[in-house]
């Protein structure tokens, strides 16, 4: 596989995930946002996440066949998210899915909602976390939509469960799994190799 030497670098796309868990750390600390309580194991922060991350990913591949649902079309952003998906080694991707999976959490769920759960209700938290983590994500309306409701379910899953780690494997596995299956059957996605 050819790698696109115009993608950002190694070390760009590496120091920017990190750099988000490094801001919902501080955030966290600077602010004193208590985490929920955890009592899953670690066996069950990974099942539940590996879980709940395939459940989620099928049922968004399931929700965009229905092109009614969306009101744009997101071939061209997932054509330009397989030449920046392809541009780099699998293991470099594996590691930005990690680092995307703890960094967005502990600022999403784990820093912005935290600190909206203390200052609001859980319900105003969970929807103003998720609007917040689909306007970061935004490319077009559709893919804001679909990043606001991967937003919701993380968000419940944190709220319902209180495990922060189950949520960052979830979106972890989840993020894995949109790349392996964008890279390896990219005309899923009416992307053009």
């Amino acid at each position: 596989m050819a790698r696109d030497r115009t993608a950002i670098s190694t070390s760009a796309a590496l120091l920017f995930q990190g750099g988000i868990g490094l801001v919902g750390w501080l955030a966290i600390w600077l602010f004193d946002i208590p985490l929920l309580p955890d009592t899953l194991s670690l066996p069950e922060m990974i099942g539940f996440g590996g879980l709940g991350a395939v459940a989620t990913y099928l049922s968004l591949l399931l929700l965009t066949r229905f092109e009614r649902l969306f009101p744009d079309d997101l071939s061209g952003q997932m054509q330009a998210l397989y030449q920046f998906a392809r541009s780099y080694h699998w293991p470099v991707l594996l590691v930005l899915c990690v680092l995307a999976g703890v960094g967005e959490e502990l600022l999403f769920r784990g820093a912005v909602q935290g600190w909206l759960l203390q200052h609001t209700g859980p319900w105003t938290a969970l929807l103003a976390a998720s609007v917040l983590f689909g306007l970061v994500h935004y490319v077009s309306f559709t893919y804001f939509l679909v990043a606001t409701g991967l937003g919701l379910v993380l968000g419940a899953a944190y709220q319902v469960s209180g495990s922060l780690p189950m949520v960052m494997v979830w979106h972890a596995v989840y993020d894995m799994l949109a790349l392996y299956f964008l890279l390896k059957h990219p005309r899923w996605f009416g992307v053009t190799p």
